[in-house]
């Protein structure tokens, strides 16, 4: 424990009323808490919610955490997982990094009446990069609105996405295997609903939301058996929603390259003996090297367990959490990436006949709209598209929009509003990056309080609001956000996203994309 730390445990425990205005103590499971107060918000950095995935730990399931005695300082963020560091993302928290970085942080209002609603952050990052700690992601502005504010950190890359045939070989029967970061997403909200009351908030009011990344988690989370329950509200910011996860390991006789064996190519191109004690002994950032994809198939595993199908087979099937969904993309979300650029992004025509890229292209209008607009049609637009109208059609409150606001104190090259540059007006954290304008902080007044009215409702609509249309009533309406203030209009552009779809559809059908089930798994059948 720090110096500093000591000597606040020292001066909590011996004058508790003279700091308790200050330095809020609360008991949860493991033990005590001291907090912060600031400007009517309380909160809580750096709570571990699982034990240390480090040594025999790394590529096992997240443990329980170890109690302890003495009150622990919880006034800073803690470490992020080890990744690619970026210092200039502002999605991304300050050093250090560490393998032992299961923690989460919690923002809650000093003075509240009754639980309140939880709002749970899974940031994003292409599973490779990010962090809950960032600046970015400070909850007090969404705690002032009344809801209690979690942000958390995952395992990344290959410590969190990876398997191999000597770790298959010593793990335990039936233990889930691969998707090590999900697992820890649904500790913490395993913890959030143990724990969650002593800060004041309800546990069975839990919304998770996300961004890209987060998004795709938020996604999975929705299709997981073992997430059932714990969340009761659902928001998807620019998720993808059409990747395709890849088996964990291929059935006899097959021959996929599924996770285990990407697992072992990798281990075989690093040197990198074959055993479970030489993997678990390779330094962290040597598993960063080469950078594994969300899109290219490393990251996004099918195993069997924590998820079973692909995202849009098991929504088709009315497999999703029954729950309200917020959804939506960005209006120039990869604008600057094109076909055929060396990128998994822009392969995803490999699949397609000249005569099917020729129909697309007459489509667009002609290759310069199609070049502008078709990754991130293929990528975001279409797929948020498909899963709002299928989570609709299933019975369930769903409400799209789309995000078009550039703010003018952004200098960098746009087409619209570029991928995850809303998250500063969801958060009301404008400083973070500069771009507090007038302008700006309406929208963010506006983004928030939609945001946080879905928390505790499972309706983003209320009193002074533009009526946010349920897509369950009014098929392809949305909620634009705009420079000039939201608005309602038809999903844009449908004539390209239909041949899209009709082309996924097609490709489904006749083999060339298959729908892909877990480990021993099978394509689940529409209920």
């Amino acid at each position: 424990m720090k110096l500093k730390s000591l000597f606040l445990v020292a001066f909590v425990m011996m004058a508790p009323a003279a700091a308790a205005k200050a330095f809020p103590l609360v008991r949860i499971d493991a033990g005590q808490l001291i907090g912060r107060t600031l400007d009517g918000v309380d909160s809580f950095k750096d709570l571990p919610y699982a034990a240390p995935p480090t040594g025999a730990m790394r590529w096992r399931p997240p443990q329980p955490v170890q109690p302890w005695r003495l009150p622990r300082d919880a006034g800073e963020v803690g470490a992020m997982c080890v990744q690619p560091y970026q210092p200039g993302d502002p999605g991304v928290g300050p050093l250090p990094m560490s393998e032992d970085c299961l923690n989460l942080n919690v923002w809650t209002p000093t003075e509240r009446a009754g639980p309140l609603p939880v709002m749970v952050w899974i940031h994003g990052g292409g599973y490779n990069n990010g962090s809950g700690t960032a600046r970015l992601y400070d909850g007090a502005n969404l705690a002032r609105r009344d809801v209690v504010l979690v942000t958390l950190n995952y395992r990344l890359g290959r410590l969190g996405f990876f398997d191999h045939p000597a770790l298959a070989a010593e793990r335990p029967a039936g233990e889930p295997a691969g998707n090590y970061g999900l697992m820890d997403m649904i500790a913490a909200l395993e913890w959030v609903r143990e724990n969650i009351a002593v800060f004041g908030g309800d546990p069975e009011q839990v919304t998770i939301f996300g961004e890209s990344a987060g998004g795709v988690a938020v996604t999975q989370l929705m299709v997981s058996p073992k997430a059932r329950g714990l969340f009761s509200k659902a928001i998807v910011q620019s998720g993808l929603g059409r990747q395709q996860g890849v088996v964990l390991a291929e059935a006899e006789g097959e021959s996929l390259r599924s996770t285990r064996v990407r697992g072992a190519e990798w281990a075989r191109d690093a040197g990198v003996q074959p055993t479970a004690e030489a993997l678990r002994a390779v330094a962290a950032d040597r598993l960063m090297r080469p950078a594994p994809s969300i899109y290219g198939g490393d990251l996004v595993i099918n195993d069997g367990i924590i998820i079973q199908h692909d995202i849009v087979t098991a929504f088709e099937a009315g497999e999703e959490a029954p729950v309200p969904l917020i959804i939506g993309t960005n209006s120039a979300e990869f604008w600057w990436i094109k076909p055929g650029d060396d990128t998994p992004y822009a392969r995803f025509d490999d699949a397609l006949t000249e005569a099917q890229i020729a129909e697309l292209m007459q489509g667009y209008g002609g290759p310069e709209t199609y070049d502008a607009h078709i990754i991130s049609d293929v990528i975001f637009n279409e797929p948020a598209r498909h899963l709002a109208r299928t989570h609709a059609r299933n019975g369930h409150p769903t409400y799209l929009y789309r995000f078009d606001v550039v703010s003018e104190g952004n200098n960098e090259p746009h087409e619209g509003a570029t991928h995850a540059s809303e998250r500063p007006y969801v958060f009301d954290t404008l400083y973070s990056v500069r771009w507090d304008f007038p302008r700006d902080q309406q929208v963010a007044t506006q983004m928030a309080g939609y945001w946080t009215e879905f928390a505790k409702f499972g309706d983003p609509n209320g009193e002074g609001r533009l009526r946010w249309p349920d897509l369950r009533g009014e098929v392809d309406q949305l909620l634009e956000f705009t420079n000039d203030g939201p608005a309602i209009r038809a999903v844009p552009n449908t004539e390209r996203l239909d041949l899209i779809e009709r082309l996924y559809d097609k490709a489904v059908r006749e083999g060339a994309v298959e729908p892909s089930a877990g480990e021993a798994g099978t394509p689940p059948q529409r209920r």
